[in-house]
């Protein structure tokens, strides 16, 4: 008996962990904030509700496009991202994005390194 405590916490965390990864759109059944709530008050009670009616099942959950194949942008992959009809347009905008978050780190390192200098002179 003294370790169940430790299953409760254990099934407590499991079923948070698996309520906040799971996306806002697929939860069933109450708001994932309420799921968190019924959780908390009764860990083993409601974690096993979670699993039964708030739980997207397996055909609900997205699933990845590219089916663990590399992609060319992995910093744009996301489960739920749109996937685009025409690849090429796909990419290329892709790319002007890459692109464009290089330019704006660029400017800030510069805009850093120009307060530096600012600083240092007063």
């Amino acid at each position: 008996m003294p370790y169940l405590g430790i299953i409760y916490l254990v099934i407590l965390v499991i079923a948070l962990i698996d309520i906040i990864n799971t996306d806002d759109a697929l939860v069933r059944g109450m708001p994932k904030l309420a799921w968190v709530a019924l959780v908390v008050i009764f860990p083993l009670l409601g974690a096993l509700i979670w699993l039964a009616f708030g739980r997207p099942s397996a055909d609900e959950r997205p699933r990845n496009h590219h089916a663990g194949a590399a992609s060319e942008f992995p910093e744009y992959d996301r489960p739920g991202r749109y996937i685009p009809t025409d690849a090429d347009a796909d990419r290329e905008f892709l790319q002007q994005l890459r692109d464009r978050a290089e330019q704006q780190r660029q400017t800030a390192r510069e805009q850093r390194k120009r307060d530096d200098t600012a600083g240092e002179d007063t």
